[in-house]
């Protein structure tokens, strides 16, 4: 990339639409607005105008000018608001790139905004973030970030840890002086605040990413205990074939589903048990390589819990995921007296499906 190129992109999806956005940036820009729109564009005020060709007019719509470098690359910005219509979002790109743009690269105009000092690292990262999210929850998370709430805690915790430094280093190079910066215990109150601060953050950032992917949600247990019946259940949809055959689940059924604005991804599970059944096998280690990568797992059982329970805690000890949070689902409710104080784990759920 040459910082003298001035780049040309569509901003909204490409394909049939009511609206089309076209922007450039670089600095070309005022030039092509004088080819283009043969006006002369006030910075942030939206203009009315012809688009031109030469002498032939291509569209008409709003030409908004961002004069640099008060604009969002630091660059000056022009966007062209045309109609949305494959032919006329052709010939306006093509009419640019003919005026001396080129095409902009994926990101292309987030990374000049990045070299111009506009964003951080971290902003630009949450602006892909915002257009990627799947829910309300994801999209306020990346919209505080591309605010810079994010970057304020990192610059704050490195400020500290810088401080921190500075401490042991007059400590360590001026032993003699009276500095008493190390009495009464001031630097490891400091630093074990410091670590409660990026543990903290740690387990946020986590969190932001379950809100951004989704939480990956597990259906598993023996066969034809009704992990398929509650997945069609949960989805309110048909998807599964439930029969009164075991094992009729051989491979992995996905589903998304949105609570309370929290995407969830449902995995329906081959039954676990012995078998020397060549297919069925197959779906079994599918079941275990899913529970790898799961945040939690619905461990579906009938009235023979008991057993199915030790089941569970014998295929625990082979899983490498252990931070796979677990709830017991207790099915057949209404045929089967669930004794719950022999149970060890305390997050459990009845139901009769």
């Amino acid at each position: 990339m040459h910082d003298n190129e001035t780049i040309v992109a569509l901003a909204t999806p490409s394909g049939r639409g009511g609206v089309a956005v076209i922007r450039i940036s670089g600095l070309k820009t005022t030039e092509i607005i004088t080819k283009v729109t043969r006006k002369k564009l006030i910075s942030r005020v939206a203009k009315l105008t012809n688009f031109f060709n030469n002498a032939e007019i291509i569209d008409q719509g709003l030409a908004l000018y961002f004069e640099g470098p008060n604009s969002f690359t630091g660059e000056d910005i022009l966007e062209l608001h045309c109609h949305g219509g494959m032919v006329v979002v052709e010939l306006l790109l093509r009419t640019i790139v003919e005026h001396g743009c080129r095409l902009a690269a994926p990101g292309e105009f987030s990374q000049r905004a990045f070299l111009n000092g506009k964003i951080d690292l971290l902003q630009a990262e949450a602006i892909a973030d915002l257009i990627d999210s799947n829910n309300v929850l994801a999209a306020r998370a990346s919209i505080r970030s591309l605010q810079g709430d994010f970057s304020k805690i990192i610059n704050q915790i490195l400020a500290k840890i810088t401080e921190l430094r500075i401490y042991l280093e007059a400590s360590i190079d001026f032993p003699d002086e009276e500095l008493d910066l190390l009495e009464g215990g001031k630097v490891v109150e400091r630093y074990k605040h410091l670590l409660d601060t990026i543990k903290k953050l740690s387990k946020n950032s986590k969190l932001g990413n379950k809100l951004r992917d989704g939480i990956k949600i597990v259906l598993a247990g023996p066969p034809n205990v009704g992990k398929s019946t509650l997945l069609n259940a949960l989805i309110e949809e048909e998807l599964a074939i439930v029969t009164e055959v075991a094992g009729t689940t051989r491979d992995i059924l996905r589903e998304r589903i949105d609570i309370n604005g929290i995407e969830f991804d449902l995995s329906d599970t081959a039954g676990l048990r012995n078998t020397d059944d060549i297919v069925e096998l197959q779906g079994i280690k599918k079941t275990k390589k899913e529970l790898e990568f799961a945040d939690h797992l619905l461990w579906v059982m009938d009235s023979e819990y008991l057993q199915q329970i030790t089941q569970l805690e014998n295929l625990l000890t082979t899983l490498k995921n252990k931070s796979i949070n677990i709830t017991l689902v207790f099915n057949k409710n209404d045929l089967t007296n669930v004794e719950l104080e022999q149970i060890k784990i305390t997050k459990f759920h009845k139901i009769s499906i």
